[in-house]
């Protein structure tokens, strides 16, 4: 994706969040460049100043990328359960930094220590439980491979934080295309 096309869905984004905010409609973007119509899966994070205020993303879609960024921007910035009680406000809007990952699809591994610590990502499942890590999780944090798959096992999939290791579950790695804008930058 070039600079522009990134440009393009980071205006997408920050126009989707402050229509949440403020009550207007969403966009309702008519793009025909084929790296913004692809099907393919994203996640959309929010941070101020700083700080986490929304990530809500999915692996596969059947909608194109510019749609899909769309609804993850809304989801991310309403949806978030973990930020009920702590919504975005018009004040935030300011020091809004928003990051869009954009997903390859995922390969399910039998190695999951074969992964490369700020290139891959994980989807652990086991039954009904699941969690992920986007790669830069791993550079966020400087967790070793041991300790970003043993973390998202027990603080995102519920799961004992060797789960990993059983052949039962499931590991699946992926990469991701993130970029991002600082406040008031698109």
């Amino acid at each position: 994706m070039n600079e522009a096309q990134r440009h393009t869905l980071l205006g997408i984004a920050r126009e989707t969040v402050k229509a949440v905010i403020t009550g207007v409609p969403l966009p309702q973007p008519q793009l025909d460049e084929p790296a913004l119509t692809a099907c393919c899966g994203c996640f959309v994070t929010l941070k101020t100043r700083g700080r986490l205020r929304g990530c809500i993303g999915q692996f596969t879609s059947d909608r194109p990328l510019v749609e899909l960024v769309v609804e993850m921007a809304e989801a991310s910035a309403s949806k978030d359960p973990r930020f009920f009680d702590h919504p975005l406000t018009a004040w935030d809007l300011r020091d809004l930094e928003i990051e869009i990952s954009v997903l390859s699809p995922l390969e399910r591994t039998d190695n999951p220590l074969a992964l490369r610590l700020g290139v891959d990502g994980i989807y652990i499942k086991r039954g009904y439980a699941s969690g992920c890590f986007l790669p830069q999780v791993a550079t966020e944090t400087g967790w070793t491979s041991e300790e970003f798959l043993s973390s998202c096992c027990s603080h995102k999939a519920g799961l004992p934080p060797d789960a990993w290791k059983d052949p039962k579950t499931e590991v699946y790695l992926f990469t991701a295309e993130v970029f991002g804008t600082s406040p008031e930058s698109t």
